[in-house]
């Protein structure tokens, strides 16, 4: 199996585990400043690990090298896509049910696709594209709540909530094509990238997050520490996953992570439909095989 596939797995492993804990210890907190302070503990521990591992040299060098406008552009997009995604979602669950809304957002590599095929040239085998497909629709069926299948887009037209969460997905997918534009055809280092994307979206976020702060003590500090550690490990192998696949390979095996939060929630929590979330799991298996070829 290819690296970048390996480091595109954990990194759904460590994303699934975050959502687990997001549910379980921070449900009460505002999101735009939870994803504030969580992206600033995020980059304390990167910036640390970065220092004590491989020093800062090429990231003072991709930084300078930041003064090229396509460069700046591309780290821009990714962090107003990455933000608008987020606050677009927050609005289809304000004002649609979760099980409703959930299904839809995370249909991002079918997003993806089409825009890395037809912009990049980026081009897959007949397998790749069927894993591709066959990924997605698992991460669909491990949000999908027992009904009408096909209801969430047969109502896409006339809801609100619905396309709210389509245009969250679309936000999602520019976001994962312009990370493979920066780490592969603009050569930004992942040591610069990950620190530029965490204080990106958290700038974007931060009107928000001062308008709706975070009521927290001192005895919440390290649940948001532990929360930034493995933010900070899963940008960093998203970032490895990225800079070595197509963004169409990628972005589909890091969203099982929605596969690994729901399967958690069934094993740990006893939650509702976990048959159909073992399923999931099982397409996921499939799709994944089918990408690596």
């Amino acid at each position: 199996m290819d690296a970048g596939l390996l480091f595109a797995l954990a990194a759904a492993v460590v994303w699934g585990a975050y959502l687990f804990v997001l549910k379980r210890a921070f449900a009460a907190y505002p999101p735009a400043a939870l994803t504030v302070a969580i992206n600033a503990a995020a980059l304390g521990w990167f910036l640390a690990a970065t220092g004590l591992t491989v020093g800062f040299g090429d990231a003072a060098a991709g930084l300078a090298g930041l003064v090229v406008p396509r460069r700046f552009a591309v780290v821009a997009v990714t962090s107003l896509a990455t933000a608008a995604a987020f606050v677009l979602f927050l609005r289809a669950i304000a004002d649609g049910a979760v099980s409703y809304v959930a299904p839809i957002n995370k249909i991002v590599p079918m997003f993806v696709l089409p825009l890395e095929v037809g912009l990049l040239g980026q081009v897959l085998s007949p397998i790749q594209v069927a894993g591709v497909v066959v990924t997605t629709l698992a991460v669909y069926v491990a949000n999908y709540e027992p009904g009408s299948f096909f209801a969430p887009f047969a109502r896409a037209a006339r809801s609100r909530p619905a396309q709210l969460a389509l245009a969250s997905a679309a936000c999602y997918a520019v976001a994962d094509v312009s990370k493979r534009v920066a780490l592969q055809e603009l050569a930004i280092p992942g040591t610069l990238w990950v620190p530029l994307l965490l204080a990106g979206v958290a700038v974007v976020l931060l009107p928000a997050a001062v308008r709706n702060p975070i009521e927290a003590g001192r005895d919440d500090l390290p649940k948001f520490l532990a929360a930034g550690a493995l933010v900070a490990l899963g940008e960093h192998l998203t970032t490895v996953a990225f800079a070595a696949l197509p963004a169409s390979v990628a972005s589909p095996v890091i969203n099982t992570q929605a596969i690994v939060a729901v399967v958690l929630g069934g094993v740990l929590l006893g939650e509702r439909h976990f048959r159909l979330r073992l399923v999931a799991a099982v397409l996921a298996v499939v799709g994944v095989a089918m990408i690596a070829g």
